[in-house]
């Protein structure tokens, strides 16, 4: 395992594979080796995964004040990817983006750096759906509410029950450091203006969008309509599955990655 800069956690591993860069999802408190801790060690087997903590989590959080809006956020954290594959000796990656937070952070890298990336999986809507109607368990920061955040991500509370306290316990302690509501927060605000979307017909990379059949968070629609605006793109939608694929179905989550990025 490499060594990260302080303050720039980037796990990587040691495979001799193509690269792959796995963006978490953005959800409160999240961090990369939570968000990926049911899935990478079988994809590490098959790839050289880098799996960063995204600017405004984690270990990222300080220094990101300046960022409002959705767009703005996916464009900064598209950067910090490009630094990331530069700081790596990294010409070409695949990238695995979950959700609102790594799914919009690797269309804006698909935009903005197609040359840096080869194939994409995109989950739960990338974050092309509309904005939530409520900032989730900030109004109310307690365990009871971080656990209630977290049951939303999978399909079956009860076959995660271990897992999701764990996690909420982990993610509630990151979730309070300092400077951490106020950036989650303004991934959240609606900005006039800032740096325009991705033109998804711009984006001829192959993608595969990812979607649960039983997502409580984001539609299956969203995915459908993001597919269909892809230039090479293909949805599957998993049986079974919450928003939390790669928790709910691991093992399909391992097979569809793993054929997908090999093609």
């Amino acid at each position: 395992m490499n060594v990260p800069e302080p303050g720039r956690r980037a796990h990587a591993t040691a495979s001799t594979g193509p690269p792959l860069v796995l963006l978490h999802g953005g959800g409160p408190g999240v961090d990369a080796d939570s968000n990926w801790a049911a899935v990478r060690t079988r994809l590490a087997a098959d790839f050289r995964c880098l799996a960063p903590d995204l600017l405004g989590f984690g270990t990222r959080i300080a220094g990101t004040g300046g960022l409002a809006g959705p767009r703005a956020w996916a464009a900064a954290r598209a950067r910090q990817i490009v630094d990331l594959l530069d700081r790596h000796g990294i010409e070409r990656a695949h990238l695995v983006g979950n959700s609102a937070a790594g799914g919009a952070a690797a269309l804006a890298l698909l935009a903005r750096a197609p040359d840096r990336i080869g194939r994409a999986v995109l989950m739960g809507g990338a974050g092309t759906g509309p904005l939530p109607a409520k900032v989730p368990f900030y109004d109310d920061p307690t365990l009871a509410s971080m656990r209630a955040t977290l049951g939303r991500l999978v399909a079956d509370e009860a076959g995660h029950e271990a897992l999701l306290g764990e996690l909420a316990v982990i993610r509630l302690r990151q979730a309070l450091r300092p400077g951490a509501e106020q950036a989650f927060r303004s991934m959240f605000t609606e900005v006039v203006g800032g740096p325009p979307p991705p033109d998804p017909a711009t984006i001829v990379h192959p993608v595969l969008a990812l979607h649960g059949e039983r997502d409580r968070v984001s539609p299956v629609e969203v995915s459908r309509r993001l597919a269909d605006a892809l230039p090479d793109a293909r949805l599957e939608v998993v049986a079974g599955a919450g928003h939390w694929i790669h928790v709910d179905r691991p093992d399909t989550f391992h097979r569809l990655v793993g054929e997908f990025l090999s093609a």
